[in-house]
């Protein structure tokens, strides 16, 4: 299986995030890919109004990015924000492409660092896999890679990958802390980690945006035993990797911590 790195810089401008969209799910297309991730707010970035943009899953954003991967013939995986409750939004991930239509609402809000998303945030609450041509994805955003569970119950749904869509915060540690986590991540669950972070905006000389995690870039795609397979940096980038699912029984056979596990 071929898939796409998208590591983008959005801004406040949707259509001008969409056509990052188009731009890179071509490109993506181009070298073979059938899976392309977008980062966390690929729609908008944080440090915006997010209740003034907020759109439901059939709203015109997410209806353009259906059609770029309906006209492209290949899966998205993006960031977007749907409405919640009394004018909250919810960190929502679109999946779309063929014979795929789900989408997953981030679970572990990010209240930390300075920072409180549940200020605006609804919570979801259920974890979220979908399948493409036959393996079996799940899905997390940002902050849900502090918690390993979510990454273990996809893989007991039968994950054979792991997306982490990111934009994450920058600060003292914080991207070692990235590095590590998405490493751990993959050998707790034996799955392939695909992990998409924002790019870092001062790359593009871009101001900051005070305490809003906007993005650090280093996205990175992980083996199921925690070996880096891509590792980018800060700037802007689309990066191509080729994984193997068929690999993860003989993984699991050789490290079983999913059948080893123990519940306290």
């Amino acid at each position: 299986m071929r898939l796409a790195v998208a590591q983008i810089v959005s801004s406040a401008d949707l259509m001008a995030n969409l056509g990052l969209v188009r731009d890179y799910a071509t490109r993506a297309k181009g070298a073979g890919a059938e899976l392309v991730v977008f980062p966390e707010a690929a729609m908008c970035a944080f440090g915006n109004p997010l209740a003034d943009i907020a759109e439901p899953l059939d709203g015109p954003w997410a209806t353009a990015v259906r059609a770029i991967a309906r006209e492209l013939d290949i899966a998205v995986v993006a960031g977007m924000f749907t409405p919640g409750e009394g004018g909250r939004v919810r960190n929502t991930l679109l999946v779309t492409g063929p014979g795929i239509d789900t989408a997953y609402d981030k679970i572990h809000l990010f209240d930390a660092f300075g920072f409180a998303e549940s200020d605006s945030v609804d919570a979801g609450t259920s974890p979220v896999t979908f399948e493409l041509n036959g393996t079996a994805i799940g899905l997390a955003t940002c902050y849900d890679v502090r918690f390993p569970a979510l990454f273990t119950a996809n893989a007991r749904a039968g994950a054979a990958i792991n997306i982490v869509c990111a934009s994450w915060g920058a600060g003292e540690g914080k991207a070692e802390q990235w590095d590590l986590l998405v490493r751990a991540r993959a050998v707790d669950s034996t799955t392939f980690v695909v992990a998409c972070g924002q790019g870092d905006p001062a790359t593009l000389g871009l101001p900051s945006a005070g305490a809003a995690p906007t993005g650090i870039g280093r996205s990175a795609v992980i083996s199921p035993l925690g070996s880096p397979l891509v590792t980018l940096g800060g700037e802007p980038e689309l990066a191509l990797v080729d994984i193997d699912p068929a690999i993860i029984p003989d993984v699991r056979g050789k490290l079983p911590v999913l059948a080893n596990a123990r519940s306290f």
